[in-house]
């Protein structure tokens, strides 16, 4: 490229500078932009690069600071680093995505701030050695429930566990299910497709990354009437869809108001029963994941409506203790 086409591209230049090569602990002089020019054959005077930064920060909104000494650097961008931070943890922990995948989305992630920091968020995100799928193809069957909720279709696909030898085993004996998406969601390190599946006549949830084959059908969806995602996430424990739900009222020990705000929501209305106790009164989807929800909360917790939820509580206890 000749010096006359690169002065053209001055500016696109020294925006790159700015976001790779500045941040408040490394701040650029007038010098060093100059030199920096002068590598991609760009000849640039003192005051021309005055005027530069400030078509910068005027054109391109560019937040580009300067210290007591004269040096300039990019300050806030369009991410803070601790944004950074947040999403690569959140691309390294999560399950569902494969370790390849998570790597690539990490140094995605990494390029969004200098080279500086982005040597410092590869450092401190640990990749290797976590729980993590081997379904190479979640992101297909994304995209393809993504694009069927958009058109209000439903989804076909194969469903499967593993066995005792790590061996996939397909439920249903091999045979597509069918269901109506409704959303996608990310519960207990998990990505869930939720939607109404007919065969149970209810809302049920399934783990994209043990599907397999995800198809668009051509048959209309069912509609989703009154479906409420967060709502339906607070009902339901460990994403486990039991065939009941019942309004339980439920009696806590004082200390564990955090514990249920985590699983209820902050709007949750807790009722003072004595001193050291609260209660809730909440509908709950009665599912083995509830009960085991109480047994870590222990004696913490106790059911104390409806009679018959007690009930089937005690003997869940009684098969469990029977085993030992």
């Amino acid at each position: 490229m000749s010096r006359s086409s690169n002065q053209k591209a001055k500016l696109l230049y020294l925006e790159k500078m700015f976001r790779e090569e500045s941040d408040e602990q490394h701040p650029l002089t007038v010098k060093n932009i100059i030199s920096g020019l002068d590598r991609v054959g760009i000849k640039a005077e003192r005051k021309a690069i005055y005027d530069d930064i400030e078509l910068l920060r005027e054109v391109m909104d560019m937040d580009i600071c300067s210290d007591k000494v004269g040096s300039y650097y990019l300050g806030t961008d369009r991410f803070q680093f601790e944004e950074l931070q947040l999403l690569a943890d959140a691309a390294a922990c999560s399950k569902f995505i494969t370790e390849d995948k998570s790597r690539e989305l990490v140094d995605k992630i990494s390029h969004l701030t200098s080279n500086y920091k982005a040597r410092e968020l590869q450092r401190s995100v640990i990749v290797a050695n976590r729980v993590k799928t081997e379904n190479r193809k979640i992101y297909y069957n994304i995209n393809k429930i993504h694009e069927a909720i958009k058109q209000q279709k439903k989804i076909t696909f194969h469903y499967f566990r593993y066995d005792i030898k790590k061996k996939k085993v397909y439920k249903t004996s091999g045979g597509r299910y069918a269901m109506s998406p409704y959303s996608l969601a990310w519960e207990d390190e998990n990505y869930y497709c939720i939607g109404y599946y007919e065969k149970y006549d209810s809302i049920s949830n399934f783990r994209v990354d043990r599907m397999e084959d995800v198809e668009v059908s051509d048959e209309p969806a069912v509609p989703a009437k009154g479906f409420d995602l967060a709502e339906y996430t607070r009902r339901i424990f460990g994403m486990f869809a039991g065939s009941e739900t019942v309004r339980a009222k439920l009696s806590f020990d004082n200390s564990l108001t955090s514990v249920v705000m985590d699983k209820f929501g902050s709007d949750i209305t807790m009722h003072k029963l004595d001193e050291s106790h609260f209660y809730i009164s909440k509908e709950i989807n009665v599912s083995p994941t509830f009960f085991g929800w109480l047994f870590q909360l222990g004696a913490n917790v106790e059911i104390l409506e409806p009679t018959a939820l007690r009930k089937e509580f005690i003997g869940y206890l009684d098969k469990v203790r029977n085993l030992y």
